[in-house]
């Protein structure tokens, strides 16, 4: 057969059948999302999920996790240990079958696991298929056992190695470098706060989190021991660190109604941002589901008839509507469901029906419980929703201004946007820059056909602060929206935010390389978050990263990003090179910014991502807010990290 008709030939030869592991290798991203940093860190989470398992079973209290020397993981718990006997159907040892056979493990049989975390249930041996070398020791029955594998494949039969008294499992993996092409190494501050997270979602279980690349000065590895007594409670204090509460205590309840586990905690603050967090056996579902439509039906309900009896909406000539309950509401749900169904474009929205009711029931219970003891408390949170409905009223007007001035409504473009020539918004990108200066430098630099400069005048409003409407009055906000091509707010969700006819697919920031620079920055990203989350969940928000030096000898010239750069540019050149300091982008001519920070062939953009909801709500509350302890203590300890200026 000729090479031409082999290759347009479709036959049972053509039908690959992949093994289970081999299939994990060729396709990763349908198992852990995908092959960068979120899915490096998965692994990690995959793991540990298996001890939060045998937590959840009442068999483990204590759960270590190691990132060794050479960036692989273990993880440890003090659970049962893995059986190690021979699997009857496939004639190996059950430990194998856990490690090697995607699907198998105890949590798919109900008398061994009431329910299970981890998104994708594909378990340890998914992380075993994407590893270079995984070992597995389990301590059980007084003896040691140890089996390791390569990309998946045992190595060798599991062998006893020693006696013990400790019992449960250990599991060390190495990342596969052929898969993981971005990177391997891995991020303490991202496993620590999944860590935590887990330990406020499961009360009394002791996570420890020890990194080995780095000691302190007394010879201790870098860490953190996690550990919470009152579970969501505490959880909702930590997330509102930053933020004043209204209320004099956290309501919180746990409740079990139809089989279903629920456990809710809340507070009102003064913000003007509701902040709600969902989660599943453990999985935040950041798109909501039933769980959630449970908790509002019942924090509404509950509030509305308490604030009709209450006789202090008699004077409010508009009907109170749901948003305004939730204004200042910061509130965690956490239910556990045998078997959950999940929905919605990352497959993290609930979509079991029989979970709504028993969470509305139980908040409705919890909410007239506290209501009812606490008359003070419930008077401080009706005034909140009046305000909450007022100021929502004035924002619709201003938002309606909003929308008659975008594209759609025909109002055209801001006077400073400099648009791009390019039609197509996937290949357009505007720059967000700080400043009428830098602007007028990046529109010469630039390549007109694609990008786009907006400049904006100053420090943009802190949406964290400001109520809603004066956030949709704000010029530089509304150019913002304008530019873009969005618009805000629906009869149904006035929150909702229809990035249709979004104009650019990459809305870059690009502001000075110095601590002004980092504020207007962070208060942009401040206002994504709050105002346009969907644009950084959707891959489109960047943050530029101008050069802070130059190095020029002669005719050779180099840029540096960071102190070392400079120094080893300068040695390059055989010392005592001339050295300039970029203090802004107004310091580089239209060429420099162009090779340094604009042309997409040079260039580094960071792309903004969120890999905790709460975690960056709470980074975002404290950094912006009022409270000032949190945000002192937040500098200090990452001090080290920032580029602050004499």
């Amino acid at each position: 057969m000729s090479d031409e008709i082999k290759k347009n030939s479709y036959s049972a030869d053509s039908i690959q059948a992949l093994e289970g592991m081999e299939h994990v290798r060729m396709r990763p991203s349908m198992y852990i999302g995908d092959t960068g940093v979120r899915g490096l860190h998965h692994l990690v989470y995959e793991v540990v999920d298996n001890s939060i398992d045998e937590a959840l079973a009442g068999h483990c209290d204590t759960i270590g996790v190691f990132i060794n020397e050479d960036n692989s993981i273990s993880v440890e718990d003090n659970g049962r240990g893995i059986p190690v006997d021979m699997h009857k159907k496939e004639g190996v040892s059950a430990l194998e079958v856990v490690m090697t056979k995607i699907g198998a493990g105890g949590k798919f049989d109900k008398d061994s696991y009431k329910v299970s975390g981890g998104l994708h249930g594909v378990g340890v041996s998914c992380v075993n298929a994407l590893s270079d070398h995984l070992k597995a020791t389990v301590f059980r029955d007084g003896k040691v056992y140890e089996q390791e594998y390569e990309k998946g494949k045992a190595m060798y039969p599991v062998k006893q190695v020693g006696e013990t008294t400790k019992r449960g499992t250990m599991v060390t993996f190495s990342p596969d470098k052929t898969i993981f092409t971005q990177t391997t190494e891995y991020n303490y501050d991202t496993i620590a706060a999944r860590m935590r997270e887990l330990s406020f979602l499961n009360k009394g279980i002791t996570i420890t989190l020890t990194d080995k690349r780095f000691t302190k000065e007394n010879g201790d590895y870098e860490g953190e021991v996690f550990h919470s007594k009152e579970g969501l409670k505490e959880f909702v204090k930590f997330l509102d660190a930053g933020r004043e509460p209204i209320i004099s205590h956290v309501i919180s309840m746990e409740h079990e109604k139809g089989e279903i586990p629920v456990e809710v905690a809340l507070v009102y603050n003064t913000s003007y941002s509701e902040n709600i967090f969902s989660y599943v056996n453990n999985i935040n579902t950041h798109e909501g589901g039933t769980h959630l439509q449970g908790f509002r039906m019942g924090l509404t309900r509950t509030l509305k008839k308490y604030a009709d009896a209450s006789g202090l909406l008699d004077k409010l000539k508009f009907e109170i509507a749901g948003d305004d309950f939730r204004e200042g509401l910061t509130a965690i749900i956490s239910v556990k469901v045998q078997e959950p169904q999940f929905e919605g474009q990352t497959k993290t929205k609930l979509g079991n029906r029989e979970v709504v009711s028993p969470v509305s029931q139980a908040v409705s219970e919890m909410l007239e419980n506290y209501l009812e003891e606490n008359p003070n408390d419930a008077r401080i949170i009706v005034q909140k929703v009046i305000l909450a409905a007022q100021a929502r009223h004035a924002a619709k007007k201003a938002r309606e201004m909003v929308q008659r001035k975008t594209v759609l409504g025909g109002g055209g473009l801001p006077g400073k946007l400099s648009d791009c020539s390019e039609q197509d918004p996937a290949k357009c990108e505007v720059y967000l820059v700080e400043g009428d200066s830098a602007g007028g430098t990046a529109k010469q630099g630039r390549d007109r056909n694609f990008q786009a400069i907006m400049p904006l005048r100053g420090k943009i409003l802190n949406v964290e602060k400001a109520m809603h409407h004066k956030v949709f009055e704000n010029e530089e906000i509304r150019n913002i929206f304008t530019a873009l091509g969005v618009t805000i707010g629906t009869e149904e969700d006035s929150k909702a935010l229809n990035i249709e006819k979004l104009r650019y697919h990459k809305v870059i920031i690009m502001c000075d390389a110095d601590v002004d620079g980092s504020h207007i920055a962070t208060l942009i990203l401040t206002f994504f978050f709050r105002f346009m989350r969907e644009l950084i969940e959707g891959g489109h928000v960047y943050i530029a990263a101008p050069p802070l030096y130059l190095v020029k000898k002669g005719n050779k010239k180099e840029y540096a990003w960071t102190d070392d750069q400079r120094d080893l540019a300068n040695e390059r050149m055989g010392g005592s090179a001339g050295i300039q300091r970029y203090k802004g982008l107004g310091e580089m001519n239209a060429e420099q910014l162009w090779e340094t920070t604009m042309d997409p062939s040079f260039r580094t953009l960071r792309q903004v991502t969120i890999d905790s909801l709460a975690e960056a709500d709470r980074v975002f509350s404290m950094l912006m807010g009022d409270e000032v302890p949190p945000r002192r203590e937040f500098i200090e300890k990452n001090a080290v990290y920032a580029n602050i200026d004499a």
